[in-house]
């Protein structure tokens, strides 16, 4: 009965120490931590974009004059999903597929923010306290010659021993709470930059796709064109010698047609390059590897931009940058910590004893209760330039983030200027194609009436092929444009998709 009182005694002491640790934490709860709270920065945006007078781009209706109108949420009149699809085209669907699951990039970027994930709990784990216990058994034997040694002096006993320890540091300060909050928003940037990845993977395997789609394109038309400065050979071999062609007529008919084989050649170099760079982000083994042709006869799908506000929430590097500001501003918290004492709470209890049969019992119970509190006095100024260092660090993160928005709106700006006069441009190469083709059917008939030379016929013919190839070349641009408009405007993502 004596031990079992005395381990009720315990048990009510324990109790107490509970209570005063639940009392602890109510108390941290209501304490506000030192430093300043976060708030995000400020920056004006325009009501709509400048640019906008491509009829591949949709934008949201106007606002009334002083009217408040905004979209419902940050998803509203914007990408979603696999913005890819907008393209309909089964081969790019199958291929950004891929990049999800097997691109060694993107699978880099997800470990770095799971990393950056586990460092939350790490952080947190400093609000609670750290708590030890273990047995032990030891068999010791002393000197029986040593100083004070006696007959009756025992030279050997054992020792049985089964104790905890218990340590805390309350953060009356907030300086473990800044902590988690600069951690957690370390983590959320780090989420950021791999939907930034993730996007930028996307987008340069849609432009290098449509990149070589237009090639093909041009493989078309060079293989038909050498079709066709073959039969002009033919021709003006026979018109030779029927004594109306030249020699010279014939050299420059084999000219102009090797010269178009040559840049048919060129073309399949530049194919390649692009086949093993999709073969690549895709994670395909490239001696296997290969993309059918097929020549880019898409039409160009309207992209819908969204109002200028809603690219604050689009952008995952704007995400990231203002996620850093957070980080930084939570370090001045902790900067200013260091200005108050260090609080320390611990404990000791466990059972001793020299017999195993009175281990644990009332009389070989033992405990410790104690409490520390230490301030720094002197410092020679490091923890008033740390503070000012870490000030200073946010007010550069603010910088940077306000940078990153200027930056995105400008490159938002750029592509929709990119389509709209790419588009401009395109409708008056086809007038241009439209006329080189005329001069050219001309000049070939009368080369075959004889009324004129084949210099005439070769003049039209270079200029139509000219042309033919630079309207493809602006319609892959236009393509690659789009793409670019949509990464600029983050691709469908958002920042509800942030780790919370």
């Amino acid at each position: 009965m004596p031990a079992c009182a005395h381990i009720t005694r315990l048990r009510r002491r324990h109790g107490a120490i509970a209570l005063a640790a639940s009392a602890g934490f109510l108390l941290l709860a209501g304490c506000k931590p030192v430093g300043p709270d976060y708030r995000r920065p400020a920056y004006p945006t325009a009501p709509v974009y400048k640019e906008t007078g491509a009829s591949s781009v949709v934008t949201p209706p106007p606002n009334p004059a002083g009217g408040t109108w905004q979209p419902a949420s940050p998803s509203d009149g914007m990408l979603r999903g696999k913005w890819w699809e907008i393209y309909q085209d089964p081969e790019l669907n199958r291929l950004e597929g891929r990049i999800a699951t097997n691109n060694e990039q993107l699978r880099q970027a997800v470990e770095t923010y799971l990393a950056a994930r586990d460092l939350v709990s790490v952080a947190r784990a400093n609000l609670y306290p750290v708590l030890s216990a273990g047995p032990s058994i030891s068999r010791e034997h002393i000197s029986a010659n040593r100083p004070n040694a006696s007959a009756t002096s025992k030279t050997g006993y054992s020792d049985f021993a089964i104790g905890g320890q218990a340590s805390w540091e309350p953060d009356f300060w907030g300086r473990i709470r800044r902590s988690v909050e600069a951690a957690h928003a370390s983590a959320q940037a780090s989420a950021a930059d791999l939907a930034n990845v993730d996007l930028s993977l996307h987008a340069e395997m849609a432009s290098d796709y449509f990149a070589l789609r237009g090639l093909d394109a041009q493989t078309r038309l060079l293989t038909t064109t050498v079709r066709t400065l073959e039969h002009q050979l033919n021709l003006t071999e026979r018109l030779l010698t029927g004594g109306i062609a030249t020699e010279a007529d014939v050299a420059q008919a084999r000219t102009q047609l090797e010269t178009v084989r040559a840049q048919l050649v060129d073309v399949g170099v530049a194919r390649a390059q692009y086949e093993h760079a999709i073969g690549t982000l895709a994670n395909y083994s490239l001696p296997g590897f290969s993309i059918p042709p097929s020549p880019l006869d898409l039409s160009l799908p309207k992209v819908p931009t969204g109002v200028p506000s809603q690219l604050l929430q689009r952008r995952p590097d704007i995400a990231a940058a203002e996620r850093l500001t957070d980080t930084a501003n939570a370090q001045i918290g902790i900067a200013v910590s260091a200005f108050y004492p260090n609080i320390g709470l611990g404990g000791a209890g466990g059972f001793e004893s020299t017999h195993p049969g009175t281990w644990i019992q009332g009389p070989s119970a033992l405990w410790s209760l104690g409490a520390q509190a230490t301030e720094l006095l002197f410092d020679a100024g490091q923890r008033h330039a740390l503070t000012d260092q870490a000030r200073h660090a946010y007010e550069a993160q603010v910088a940077a983030y306000r940078n990153t928005v200027l930056q995105a709106f400008n490159d938002v700006e750029d592509q929709l200027s990119s389509l709209r006069i790419l588009e401009q441009e395109s409708g008056v190469e086809q007038q241009a194609v439209a006329a080189a083709q005329h001069s050219f059917d001309i000049s070939n008939m009368r080369y075959k009436g004889g009324v004129t030379s084949y210099l005439e016929v070769l003049t039209a013919e270079t200029a139509l092929l000219q042309n033919q190839r630079s309207a493809i070349d602006l319609q892959t641009r236009q393509f690659e444009a789009s793409v670019s408009l949509i990464r600029a405007l983050g691709g469908g993502w958002d920042t509800t998709q942030l780790p919370k």
